[in-house]
């Protein structure tokens, strides 16, 4: 791969001590990453691993060289001899320990079959790409490391592998959270301009179009984007080397809600990754994660850290999710400021053969809007934890809540809906609610929307009582998915895939040609403010000018 430079030396130990004001001083350790060389590496190794001849290889993560040697000799019960003069450098005068330690990009550490050295790296070098020999397998159990011949390492490769210190460390529930879960909002004002509600919501950085950040890679590199970026709640991938069979992706995580219960906060990671992908049309079948959060050191960040990963197990497991890669990221924090756990989840579907993508966007005039939703108790919206809560009234607060039975049956209708080509559109409500849902799809099929609900259809199913136009609008409920439908046939099987999985099927409205969203005499906003809101505050954040 790349030759090793002095970028990311020490990148795994800044990664695994606090910030403190000096911390500014070790920013070169960061290293940079180089995409294109990346995608050069990955297709020299899938087609080196064709030719039988390599019989281990690993990407150099976190210490480089030192962690792709024992790690590699140690999963082998075997050691390894190297030579860092051997190793390609872009930088003069590195010493053994830089080398060893350099954290550069796009590398790897392949063991191949002696004899076939030179076949496997010619692959490599028609690639462009380095590929030098700088060592071999041994039967020590210790890895050797010499600059020129002179030794300067000799170590069980075991004791940084599989032999490295367990931390037990201390976990204790941090005091806010019985405060924030405990929270009243029942004195809450409510707004006197629920338009103005919805334009800052779509404005909000959470929630806003990302399209200036994906605008800056082309999305039809090799021609197999099937959803574009901003069309669907996840990524629709066509595989020419699979015959053309679907797959999709997505990655999802809600700080706030793992902030205010870390165990159910990453089940609604989990979830909600699910049901992006079942919006399209897809099975889930895998998870990858990455773990950030704040220093494990302080019993309360512990205790995120352990809730959320029990959660998250918790949900992959019924959704039938095997989480298969990942990575951990803590001491996220400033002496002043620690990030909220964010367990952020990677998630991949598969397409059943015959199932045609489905997109968010509205599309035909006179389609029938219906919110799936959880029978009985999944019906609850209620603003805990929402951005409405947080950017309107500045507090993050609130218990959130998953009904993990409700969201399978719910996902299930979607997708059993989407094979049997009934929908026009599914969009999960997530951040902003079952408005902000609503909107964005008429954004992304640049149709209007006439939405008639009933304040009783929102009935908080524990007491019986109306809940706030608030908290229907824009709580954040989970499990709850808008689709669109044709009036008639198809709007009735619909409604009896809905009854078997004991599913409530919610008519709230109907799909306009006319540019406007009108909501129950309370929201009637032109799409253009919408789409100005939406897809011009993230531009307008960097300076630019938000014109579509």
């Amino acid at each position: 791969g790349s030759a090793t430079g002095r970028d990311g030396i020490h990148g795994a130990t800044f990664a695994s001590v606090e910030l403190t004001e000096e911390s500014e001083a070790k920013r070169a350790n960061v290293q940079v990453g180089d995409p294109f060389t990346e995608k050069l590496l990955i297709e020299a190794t899938l087609e080196a691993l064709d030719t039988g001849g390599i019989v281990g290889i690993q990407d150099m993560g976190a210490a480089g060289l030192t962690c792709g040697t024992c790690e590699m000799a140690a999963k082998g019960s075997l050691g390894m001899e190297i030579d860092v003069q051997a190793v390609p450098r872009r930088e003069s005068g590195m010493t053994a320990y830089e080398t060893m330690l350099s954290e550069s990009q796009e590398r790897m550490l392949a063991v191949v079959e002696k004899g076939r050295e030179a076949e496997v790296a010619a692959v490599f070098h028609k690639w462009g790409l380095n590929a030098a020999y700088i060592g071999f397998v041994t039967d020590t159990g210790r890895v050797v490391v010499k600059d020129d011949g002179e030794v300067k390492a000799d170590i069980p490769a075991k004791s940084l592998a599989d032999d490295c210190p367990t931390y037990f460390l201390d976990a204790a529930e941090p005091d806010y959270i019985a405060r924030v879960q405990s929270a009243d909002f029942s004195a809450l004002a409510e707004p006197d301009d629920y338009n103005a509600v919805l334009l800052r919501l779509l404005a909000s950085p959470s929630i806003a179009s990302k399209r200036w950040v994906w605008e800056q890679y082309d999305t039809m590199v090799q021609t197999q984007t099937e959803v574009l970026p901003g069309r669907g709640d996840a990524a629709v991938l066509s595989l020419r080397e699979a015959n053309g069979a679907r797959i999709a992706v997505t990655t999802d995580c809600n700080p706030r809600f793992v902030y205010l219960d870390p165990f159910v906060g990453a089940q609604i990671a989990v979830a909600e990754a699910a049901r992006n992908i079942s919006c399209v049309g897809a099975i889930p079948k895998a998870v990858t994660d990455c773990l950030n959060f704040p220093s494990p050191e302080k019993p309360s960040g512990f205790w995120q850290f352990t809730q959320a990963v029990y959660g998250m197990a918790a949900a992959c497991e019924a959704f039938g999710t095997p989480v298969v890669s990942g990575n951990v990221s803590f001491y996220n924090e400033t002496p002043e400021n620690a990030i909220y756990p964010t367990p952020t989840v990677g998630m991949v579907g598969v397409f059943a053969p015959d199932v045609t993508p489905c997109t968010m966007a509205f599309q035909n005039d006179g389609d029938l809007i219906y919110l799936l939703r959880p029978v009985g108790s999944g019906n609850i919206t209620g603003i805990a934890g929402s951005e409405y809560l947080s950017l309107i009234h500045g507090q993050d607060a609130g218990k959130p809540t998953l009904d993990i039975a409700g969201e399978l049956a719910v996902q299930a209708v979607t997708r059993e809906a989407i094979a049997a080509n009934l929908l026009h559109s599914a969009h999960d409500c997530s951040d902003g609610g079952a408005l902000v849902a609503i909107a964005e799809s008429c954004l992304a099929g640049n149709r209007g929307a006439e939405v008639r609900v009933a304040i009783t259809d929102f009935d908080d199913p524990a007491t019986g009582k109306d809940q706030p136009w608030s908290a229907i609008l824009f709580g954040e409920a989970t499990s709850r998915i808008i689709v669109s439908v044709t009036e008639g046939d198809k709007q009735n099987a619909l409604l009896d895939i809905a009854e078997t999985h004991g599913t409530e099927a919610l008519f709230i409205g109907q799909v306009k040609k006319t540019e406007r969203l009108d909501v129950a005499g309370l929201v009637d906003v032109p799409l253009s403010a919408l789409r100005e809101a939406y897809e011009g505050a993230i531009p307008r954040a960097m300076g630019e000018s938000s014109d579509q």
